[in-house]
């Protein structure tokens, strides 16, 4: 059986590139920069059900985006989150926070409705992000 992104992910990401192990999204609400890792394993829905390797790949990949995320963004505070309540399929959440953001302190799932990026802002995005994060493959 081979990997299949969950219809929610799909639909509610935008698809950025892959690391070794994990496929990299952009949640498509531009309120916040919010990434996802997803690791590109067949139904695999909690950290522990990955091998060592595994777990310590999907360890360096989530270090490396927050730490490249930190610099490019310089937030007050990254959400990294793994909670699988709607999507079961494992996958980590990397949400760069601001103390003027509109749902700070508060959790962001939820909290407003999305606003998606327009195209402009997308290729603003990726230029930043292609620069920064030279270990991911881009797709987009």
């Amino acid at each position: 059986m081979s990997f299949q992104l969950d219809s929610r992910l799909q639909q509610d990401c935008i698809h950025l590139g892959r690391f070794e192990l994990c496929r990299l999204l952009l949640m498509n609400d531009s309120q916040y920069p919010w990434f996802i890792l997803v690791p590109e394993l067949e139904g695999i829905k909690e950290i522990h059900q990955l091998d060592v390797k595994q777990r310590q790949q999907l360890m360096e990949e989530s270090c490396y985006l927050a730490e490249n995320l930190s610099a490019l963004y310089r937030p007050d505070k990254i959400n990294i989150a793994s909670l699988g309540n709607i999507v079961s399929q494992l996958h980590l959440h990397h949400v760069i926070r601001y103390q003027s953001d509109k749902a700070w302190p508060a959790p962001v799932w939820g909290a407003f409705n999305t606003i998606p990026y327009d195209d402009a802002q997308l290729g603003r995005y990726l230029m930043r992000l292609k620069d920064k994060l030279t270990a991911c493959q881009f797709i987009i």
